[in-house]
């Protein structure tokens, strides 16, 4: 039997409905992801699950005894007291209680013990009690710390602790990995495979998607529809589904057309109007009005500058302390022109501090960094600091201007900001009034709108959709100049970067080709080496280490590794032509010259062949 189930519920803000005639049940033990474009209703759906809001039409119904608990999307601003405090809130007025318990204990106050012990005895709430107890160990919470002093990932575990301690049956996470570094992303991925119940989570995080899901339910113009099986099951039968309905739209619109030629050929056709046929076309004119369109896509461009001198940045034997930390010791790394760099490290672990350092705003304790010529700078930013809660989203992109100018190209700025989804409406409404994944869409608006030879970009993908991620990636894919990443998402680090600097404590920072999979498998390389020493045993050939130590490969190396293989293939194609040619019987019947020429040219081939094997070999090895 269902734990829960949605019957024919509608829910609505102005404008169509923003669910639709939702039906929707959740089983136990099932790990169901919502998955849909920004501002589709995910998280409405979630909090009409949640209890806190009432559907406008059709009903909600929940097994006896079922509890369900969400942790919010963003940490709540209200929040304070202790790490036991806040997660004993979970559990109302008698966690409260508890948290009153547990501070006159702390403090020695006898008169507030005895009366607060007296109500934990009276409502029978000491199980509670070593219920949150248990919670906080079972996170590895500091239980007496103080919440406001926390790390943003820390702030999010306790929020899930307080969701935990209602033991709930349905645990609802609306984008539980935002402000998580990869570390506590695989902490929270095991943990919540063990969790006992049912999970109805909304994530961006594609890796974390795949980890977890066991059924999808997708969001689309007000319709709520289930697939069954894992995330890349979905995407291939959304992907025929969304083939044939555009089929189908195209064959009713060419049958309207024909019954409204049909319905204006004057007297000739009024003689021979049949009644039935005009309610029809009534009815599809109808069909047609209420036909909700297919949401567009983000049309991401970048204004590019003049290129950078080949040398973007060069830091050499660089180290940085903060608060006694040793965050960088004697470091050094160069990042030439056209690099695409990935930058990973836990949360705290100065990848901020490195930025800074690289970019020149942060003079280094010891060492030296040289930034290269030409340098156009533009930066995202995590907290959105650059954009003007005062202003509406055309005044923080415009800056006063009509038009925006991209790559030589004037554009008028309300088509720009269309180009990210905003509506004329939208785009002059107070920026305070849009949603997380509007405002990282605001934000990249204005920084593509900057001409930049140098893209610096720290944690774009919170709050975005999976097709505005993936737009991204192509975009930053095709981006001509240099960029620095910063990110935890998994996937977007493979699918964008060419290499990776991971912050590895103690002041160490890892330079390795690739993105995040790739750094895996040479961490993984390195430490099973290390573990045979250990163990007495003959370690293989250190192949980690080889890995480690190749050079990055600079944008113009990258680009010939990439066109070898089709020269040489063409080289072969061309000694064998050439040699065809000369076991012909004519050949040797031609003047001397020819042969000679002939001869010699087939050397020179051989002798480019041999050369692009070797270049090919020296450029895969490093």
């Amino acid at each position: 039997m269902s734990l829960l189930q949605l019957q024919r519920v509608d829910y609505g803000v102005g404008g169509p409905l923003l669910l639709e005639h939702v039906d929707l049940s959740i089983d136990a033990g099932e790990r169901v992801c919502i998955v849909g474009r920004n501002g589709a209703g995910k998280s409405t759906l979630m909090k009409l699950i949640a209890g806190e809001l009432k559907p406008d039409d059709g009903e909600l119904r929940l097994q006896s005894g079922t509890v369900v608990a969400r942790m919010a999307q963003d940490v709540p601003q209200d929040t304070h007291g202790t790490v036991f405090d806040v997660v004993a809130h979970g559990l109302g007025a008698l966690g409260d209680l508890l948290a009153r318990y547990h501070h006159a204990l702390e403090a020695g106050d006898m008169v507030a013990l005895g009366k607060a012990q007296a109500e934990v005895e009276a409502q029978h709430a000491w199980d509670l009690d070593r219920r949150i107890a248990q919670v906080i160990d079972q996170l590895e919470l500091p239980g007496e710390a103080d919440f406001a002093a926390l790390s943003g990932g820390m702030k999010r575990r306790v929020l899930l602790g307080q969701a935990l301690v209602r033991k709930p049956d349905i645990l609802l996470l609306d984008e539980p990995t935002n402000h998580l570094d990869i570390e506590a992303i695989a902490w929270l991925e095991g943990f919540l495979r063990s969790f006992a119940g049912s999970l109805l989570f909304v994530t961006h995080d594609r890796g974390f998607l795949r980890a977890l899901a066991t059924r999808i339910v997708e969001i689309d113009r007000g319709q709520v529809t289930s697939w069954p099986g894992d995330y890349d099951n979905y995407l291939r039968r959304r992907e025929e589904r969304l083939h044939a309905q555009a089929q189908e739209n195209a064959r009713f619109d060419k049958l309207l057309a024909q019954e409204e030629v049909w319905i204006r050929q004057g007297i000739k056709a009024r003689r021979t109007r049949n009644e039935g046929r005009v309610r029809a076309l009534k009815a599809m004119r109808n069909a047609r009005a209420q036909r909700r369109e297919l949401g567009g896509n983000v049309r991401m461009a970048a204004a590019e500058a003049q290129a950078s001198g080949r040398k973007v940045i060069e830091a050499s034997h660089v180290s940085q302390a903060y608060g006694g930390r040793v965050l960088l010791d004697d470091v050094s790394t160069t990042i030439l022109r056209g690099d695409r760099v990935g930058i990973i490290g836990p949360n705290g672990s100065g990848k901020s501090t490195l930025l800074k350092i690289l970019l020149g705003e942060l003079r280094p304790d010891a060492g030296t960094v040289t930034l290269g010529t030409g340098l156009q700078v533009a930066y995202f930013d995590q907290h959105r600091s650059q954009l003007d809660d005062r202003l509406t989203a055309l005044e923080n992109v415009a800056e006063g201007r009509e038009y925006v100018e991209i790559n030589g190209a004037r554009k008028h700025a309300i088509g720009y900001l269309q180009d990210f989804l905003f509506t004329p409406e939208r785009a002059r409404a107070p920026i305070t009034r849009l949603s997380g994944g509007e405002r990282n869409r605001l934000l990249l608006a204005r920084l593509f709108a900057q001409p930049s030879n140098l893209l610096v970009m720290d944690e774009p993908t919170n709050d975005l959709d999976v097709e505005t991620l993936e737009l991204l990636e192509e975009l930053l894919g095709e981006y001509a100049g240099t960029l620095l990443l910063v990110s935890h998402d998994r996937d977007f680090l493979d699918n964008v970067v060419t290499s990776t600097l991971v912050l590895e404590g103690d002041g160490r920072l890892g330079d390795y080709v690739g993105g995040y999979s790739d750094w895996q498998r040479q961490r993984a390389a390195q430490v099973e080496p290390a573990a045979d020493k250990a163990g007495g045993k003959a370690s293989p050939p250190p192949v980690a280490e080889v890995a480690v130590a190749k050079r990055k490969l600079s944008y113009k190396d990258a680009r010939e590794l990439e066109q070898l293989p089709a020269r040489i293939e063409q080289l072969e194609a061309d000694i064998a032509a050439r040699t065809e040619a000369m076991h012909a019987p004519g050949f040797y019947q031609q003047e001397g010259g020819a042969i000679v020429a002939a001869g010699e040219a087939l050397v020179q081939l051989q002798q480019a062949l041999d050369a692009a094997y070797a270049r090919w070999e020296a450029l895969e090895a490093g």
